[in-house]
């Protein structure tokens, strides 16, 4: 550390520390994404103020831990749809949305069309031969 390189060495540990901080937030939202979350919450798990812990978030993920939350919903609820079969409003139900039209609409704005049109979408593509 007392190398003309140290200073840099040094802020690299920090700097390592608030990326390390929030993939513990990421961890606890990946293990939790159906629950109502709190970003007060995650900052007081990680030890950050909401103000820093938003700023750290969205620098290593572009996103706020909210929408973070959202799209890892929103996937999961697609996987279900497609892997297992479920219906839009079941896999809405099963990741932790309360209202199917609030699904839907979160749904159509991530995915860019409605769940109900990427299903059968989804089951046209699969009935179509592939070599």
């Amino acid at each position: 550390l007392r190398s003309p390189f140290g200073k840099q060495a040094a802020e690299m540990g920090f700097a390592d520390s608030g990326v390390q901080r929030v993939a513990k937030a990421i961890a606890r939202l990946r293990s939790n994404f159906s629950q109502q979350m709190k970003v007060t919450d995650l900052a007081d798990l990680v030890h950050m103020s909401v103000s820093s812990f938003n700023e750290h978030f969205k620098s290593v993920t572009s996103m706020s831990p909210l929408q973070y939350q959202k799209a890892l919903r929103l996937h999961e609820a697609r996987r279900l749809m497609f892997s297992e079969s479920r219906n839009a409003s079941t896999a809405s139900r099963l990741v932790g949305y309360i209202s199917i039209s609030q699904f839907s609409r979160d749904y159509s704005r991530f995915f860019g069309i409605s769940p109900s049109r990427d299903i059968a979408r989804w089951r046209q593509q699969e009935q179509i031969p592939h070599d």
